[in-house]
């Protein structure tokens, strides 16, 4: 197997012995050093459900790779728990860690020269980031997801991540007590896997693999299914064939394969958060791929599965009728998904699908098929006003209605709201704003899980909408709209709207307004100035400093 067309390192070793006795020193011998060397990058830590779990799959990677006649490297790179740090000044670097993963990836396997790349990734902003430095360095890779968490169960109730931030405003409005509170929170995560809903993390696992990145079945093969581990081998035999057909990944993506991605998360009711990490994927890529292709993909996909945080079902509900493939081949099918776009596999998305086994509608309601769709569209939607000058990105799964007007109650920043919201400030008909969370103005775009949980759980979910620069957990559910640019920080109209104002928000036409003239807009423009900025040092002022805005995807190399 000729490997140099991927790395110097192969034609360098005899001018270069420091490098060879660095490798002697780890353990390898002399027939290994011409051999490939995969880098095997983990986002393994130990604190979070999510990640708990990688470093044992890096290590059965490792012991693939030795089989397939390949040197595996293993290396770390680090991950933010989102549901750990929801609703805290932590979720501010949730968004970031996106952006060092990348970096990271990229900084070890250019500096170490490795031939190719299996990232093992868990929590939400670990799938992009992997893909974007993929994307960099253009030499084979696969993603490899490690899975879906199980349900928990409290008196026959499943629970998620979800239920534990909901249970707060129950708690909060008087529904449940204190014991019951600690009883849902307790058992709501039952051990490891990525959160089970269609939040971020499946989401962009699905979307991943249907873009061709992830290996059929990868994204929804549960983390604690016995089928997971064993897909280490899958991964290692198909590196080792990437590298044979010399097939990298700016090979694999194209326009159509991004439009496949945001086909299914659009099917699946998948997070808002796919906005901003496909248009950060194809900024990698140098494709052309805006806010309008995510509107026009939505506009053509309806919404098939009655999943959480908008539905019923879980990602491991996903795999007992099917799993994703099966989704896929059905999108296929019914002309939803571009059949010809290669694949990790060295095959086309169709030739992976040409076995699947076709959906079956009869015994099962977590999928439907088109003329019994949920909605006719996706449920992702962009929207445009004098709110949202560059545009805004909602989720409507249509549950919430199609149109919202009321009364704004403005709170500058997510802890000012958290303690409005659970004062009984917000009232029915109200339009919830908080500002100053952009990628700008957070800084990092930090999500809203918790005030749209404490709205729900108090029973004002159908009755109030959010708006905000910041953005949504996938976990998020109700009338929100999020990513809304220019952001306060930056000057934008939502840091000019004061509590009372009316605001129309529609889906019909996707419009998102403040209901006053141009001339009163001008005059308190003229009096706004930009709030100083909130860090001075370290990774938040530079993100400040470097970061685009959500409707360019929040990338910090533009």
């Amino acid at each position: 197997m000729n490997l140099n067309k991927h790395s110097k390192r192969l034609t360098q070793d005899e001018s270069q012995p420091a490098s060879q006795a660095m490798l002697y020193a780890v353990g390898l011998s002399e027939e290994d050093m011409s051999k490939a060397q995969i880098g095997i990058a983990s986002t393994g830590y130990d604190g979070n459900p999510c990640n708990m779990h990688l470093n044992r799959l890096k290590d059965e990677v490792k012991v693939e790779c030795k089989i397939a006649d390949m040197v595996g490297l293993g290396f770390n790179t680090i991950g933010v728990s989102d549901g750990i740090s929801m609703g805290t000044s932590g979720m501010n670097y949730s968004l970031v860690s996106r952006d060092i993963i990348a970096d990271s990836i990229e900084t070890v396997m250019n500096a170490q020269s490795y031939d190719g790349l299996i990232a093992i990734v868990g929590c939400d902003k670990n799938m992009p980031g992997a893909v974007i430095s993929m994307l960099r360095l253009n030499r084979p890779s696969i993603m490899m997801y490690g899975g879906t968490i199980a349900s928990g169960n409290y008196k026959g109730r499943k629970l998620n991540i979800v239920s534990a931030f909901e249970a707060l405003g129950q708690k909060v409005a008087g529904e449940i007590d204190e014991d019951e509170y600690k009883e849902i929170i307790k058992r709501a995560i039952p051990g490891a896997g990525a959160c089970g809903g269609m939040y971020t993390a499946n989401t962009m696992a699905s979307a991943i693999e249907c873009m061709g990145f992830a290996l059929p079945y990868n994204s929804s093969i549960p983390a604690e299914n016995p089928n997971k581990l064993s897909e280490s081998e899958r991964h290692a035999r198909a590196i080792k064939n990437l590298l044979e057909k010399d097939l990298k990944p700016l090979d694999i993506i194209s326009k159509k394969s991004i439009a496949n991605a945001i086909a299914i998360v659009n099917a699946l009711g998948g997070s808002t958060n796919a906005v901003l990490h496909f248009l950060a994927i194809a900024h990698a890529a140098d494709i052309d791929f805006t806010l309008e292709d995510f509107q026009r993909v939505s506009d053509r996909t309806p919404l098939i599965a009655d999943l959480k945080p908008s539905g019923k079902y879980l990602m491991e509900d996903v795999h007992g009728i099917g799993g994703t493939p099966a989704i896929m081949k059905y999108l296929l099918d019914n002309g939803y998904l571009y059949g010809d776009c290669l694949t990790v596999t060295g095959k086309t998305l169709a030739e992976n699908l040409a076995d699947v086994e076709a959906m079956e509608f009869q015994e099962q309601d977590v999928v439907f098929p088109t003329d019994k769709a949920l909605k006719s569209s996706g449920n992702i939607q962009i929207l445009y006003g004098n709110l949202a000058e560059e545009g805004a990105v909602a989720k409507i799964s249509g549950n919430e209605g199609l149109l919202f007007e009321g009364k704004a109650v403005v709170y500058d920043g997510e802890q000012a709201a958290n303690t409005g919201i659970s004062n009984g400030e917000v009232a029915k008909g109200d339009v919830v704003v908080i500002r100053y969370v952009g990628p700008k103005g957070g800084p990092g775009m930090p999500e809203m899980l918790k005030p749209t949980s404490l709205i729900m759980g108090a029973g004002l979910g159908k009755s109030v909408a959010l708006i905000t620069d910041g953005r949504f957990s996938g976990g998020t559910h109700g009338f929100v709209v999020g990513h809304i640019t220019p952001e306060a920080q930056s000057g934008g109209v939502i840091g000019l709207i004061e509590t009372g104002d009316k605001i129309r928000i529609s889906a019909e036409d996707n419009s998102i307004n403040v209901l006053i003239s141009d001339e009163e807009l001008s005059k308190r423009k003229a009096k706004w100035k930009a709030p100083e900025p909130k860090h001075k040092k370290g990774i938040l002022y530079k993100y400040a400093k470097y970061v685009a805005s959500a409707s360019k995807g929040c990338v910090t190399d533009l």
